[in-house]
């Protein structure tokens, strides 16, 4: 693995995200001084919170999986999770709504969720699905450690034996119809395969080998800390301020000075501040900005579609949903391809409604309720412009509450308190590129070593961190990357942890 050479006492990390937190833990724990810099008040980043009238809306990842990764990180400065964290294993995982009217709870224990499918679609289906649980788990095995958790200097360090193992349980080949071979009621073949999304692509087009999100979703578990989502930066922050890293907020930086080609310091709107290594973790286009270069790449790279989120504060709930509603339209393929190739708003969108005061009512007054609203959508290379959504945007937040008093929340529109509208406009002012939160879409090109590189060329001691680098999108592979850029930097390799168990 190559690391940074020359003296790295000294770290600057740019970013109080996940991933600049998780590697501030990591750096620390491995001995070095590291000074954190972030721009908002707050750490958190994406994983930001908005209070209003008493409600404590998450503006960032609703889900969180594989709590283990954040042990990890914790457990670096020698602190425990459940000292700084109350998470709470969500039962069922999600909710499933489809449009015939019928409903399937996920659960992630194997007996409780085969007898659930055996209800929904009979008992073949159960037998279909314990033996896809049993194919997720193997791939996850396969994966982890040689394709997820891991820093790659060279394609050729795919080839081995765990690619063919890899090869074998069909990991390249496409996920909707590997999932097809276990299941073949369509509506169980969609929760397995929504996740793909998150990767930025179609399940009839993503390969079989981001079935791992699915294992995380519905194997390993889904949680929710007490206190939201924002409680996991808090946390993470507090631990690494306890182990010595120092904290300043409020502060942006706006270019990096170099000598050859070493950086020295990092310059903010305030001050300069030295440093022998930097860690950062803002989307890529700005974090190529202060490097001032772009790595060279045979294509563009291809972005994830965006997503409109709606937060509301309402004065009542609806007994149907669960903490996580995975509400499904009609159509499947088809809107897939509105927002990927046409550039168009899903015609029959498949939601996910989040009520985090189902499982922590304090997070809102007493007597009300919150519910988040995601709705995927085109991103702004292919589909409507950031000055297009400031038009376009109350308008689909009519239609959105429209439809889902459609399906089943009647007077949800009558019952809104406080809301927040989050859309590409909002995240393109926030710096994501193409107006998406989830960056890079994972297609074959864009995926393991031919993801951009958390080492940039022609820069010795800077590392990046961030879905936008290796290994990806999502909690767990943003937690990863803080790792892995650490790892850059103190020459760590993995210390005992175990992939080798669901």
């Amino acid at each position: 693995m190559r690391t940074v050479p020359g003296r790295t006492d000294h770290v600057v990390v740019v970013g109080a995200g996940l991933a600049g937190l998780s590697a501030a833990l990591h750096l620390l724990g491995a001995g070095r001084r590291v000074m954190v810099v972030e721009r908002f008040a707050v750490p958190g980043g994406r994983a930001g919170l908005e209070t209003r009238g008493g409600y404590r809306m998450d503006t960032g990842p609703t889900v969180l999986t594989m709590p283990d990764l954040l042990e990890e990180a914790f457990a670096a400065v020698g602190s425990r999770m459940a000292d700084r964290l109350d998470l709470v294993p969500l039962h069922p995982a999600y909710r499933a709504r489809f449009a015939d009217g019928a409903t399937l709870d996920v659960h992630t224990g194997a007996d409780a969720m085969a007898a659930e499918v055996e209800r929904f679609a009979g008992s073949r289906e159960a037998l279909g699905y314990r033996r896809l649980r049993e194919w997720l788990e193997r791939l996850y095995r396969a994966q982890m450690r040689r394709f997820i958790d891991v820093n790659f200097d060279s394609p050729f360090q795919l080839f081995g034996p765990d690619l063919a193992r890899l090869a074998a349980l069909g990991g390249f080949g496409r996920l909707e119809g590997r999932i097809g071979r276990f299941l073949s009621d369509e509506r169980l073949r969609r929760v397995f395969s929504f996740q793909a999304l998150y990767a930025g692509v179609p399940p009839a087009r993503a390969l079989a080998a981001y079935a791992v999100i699915a294992y995380m979703d519905t194997v390993a578990g889904v949680y929710f800390p007490r206190g939201g989502m924002h409680a996991v930066p808090r946390a993470l922050a507090d631990a690494a301020a306890e182990a010595g890293g120092v904290f300043r907020y409020g502060e942006t930086v706006t270019r990096l000075e170099r000598s050859g080609d070493r950086v020295t310091a990092v310059v903010t709107d305030r001050d300069r501040i030295p440093c022998d290594a930097v860690v950062l973790t803002a989307d890529l286009p700005g974090a190529y900005r202060l490097l001032g270069r772009r790595p060279s790449r045979p294509l563009r790279l291809r972005h994830s579609p965006s997503a409109v989120v709606l937060h509301l504060g309402t004065d009542r709930a609806w007994p149907e949903l669960g903490h996580h509603t995975l509400s499904f339209g009609r159509a499947w393929a088809r809107t897939f391809g509105e927002i990927t190739r046409e550039g168009r708003l899903m015609s029959d969108p498949s939601l996910l409604i989040t009520s985090p005061t189902a499982t922590d009512p304090s997070l809102a007054p007493p007597g009300r309720h919150l519910h988040y609203v995601l709705a995927p959508c085109p991103n702004t290379d292919i589909g409507p412009g950031a000055r297009e959504w400031r038009d376009l945007g109350p308008r689909y937040r009519a239609g959105l509450l429209t439809e889902l008093e459609r399906r089943g929340l009647p007077g949800l529109a009558d019952s809104v308190e406080e809301e927040l509208l989050v859309t590409p406009a909002d995240w393109t002012g926030w710096g994501h590129a193409a107006g998406t939160p989830f960056s890079a879409a994972h297609t074959f090109a864009q995926t393991g070593p031919f993801r951009p590189r958390n080492l940039v060329r022609g820069t010795r001691n800077a590392v990046l961190a961030g879905c936008g680098t290796t290994p990806g999108v999502g909690v767990p592979t943003v937690l990863l990357s803080g790792k892995l850029a650490a790892a850059r930097i103190t020459g760590a390799r993995h210390q005992g942890r175990s992939y080798d168990g669901p």
